[in-house]
C-alpha cells in the first residue's frame, strides 16, 4: 500500500495501546468519581493524546517537527459547559454532534512546533 505524503512529509504516531488503555482506564474511574461529568471533557483529552504523539517526518525519516494541540483547561470547561447544556435541552441528542464539534476544535488549535 502507498504511503501518502504531501510534498514528501507525512505523519507518523508513536501513541502506543497500552498508552490508550491506561488513559481509558483513567478516564473510566474519573467519570465514576464525577458521576459522569468527566465524559464531557473526556473526549479532549482522549483526542487530543494521540496527535500530541505525532511526528511530521521528511521522505528520508528525519522529525521535521512535531504536532501540539494549543487548547487549555478553561477553553475545554467553557466549550464542554455550553455542550452539557445543549445535551440536557435536546434530551442528549446533542452529543451526536459534540464528537464532532470536539475534534474540529482539535483539529484547528493543531501547531507543528
Amino acid at each position: 500500500m502507498a504511503t501518502l505524503t504531501y510534498k514528501g512529509y507525512r505523519l507518523a504516531c508513536d501513541y502506543s495501546v497500552a498508552e490508550g488503555i491506561g488513559t481509558i482506564i483513567l478516564w473510566v474511574i474519573l467519570s465514576i468519581v464525577t458521576f459522569g461529568l468527566a465524559l464531557f471533557v473526556a473526549p479532549y483529552y482522549l483526542f487530543k493524546a494521540p496527535i500530541n504523539r505525532t511526528r511530521l517526518v521528511d521522505a528520508a525519516g528525519a522529525t521535521v517537527g512535531t504536532l501540539h494541540v494549543d487548547v487549555n483547561l478553561g477553553e475545554i470547561i467553557g466549550h464542554a459547559l455550553i455542550w452539557v447544556l445543549l445535551t440536557i435541552l435536546t434530551l442528549g441528542l446533542a452529543l451526536i454532534v459534540y464528537q464532532f464539534a470536539v475534534i474540529k476544535r482539535l483539529l484547528n488549535a493543531v501547531v507543528i512546533r
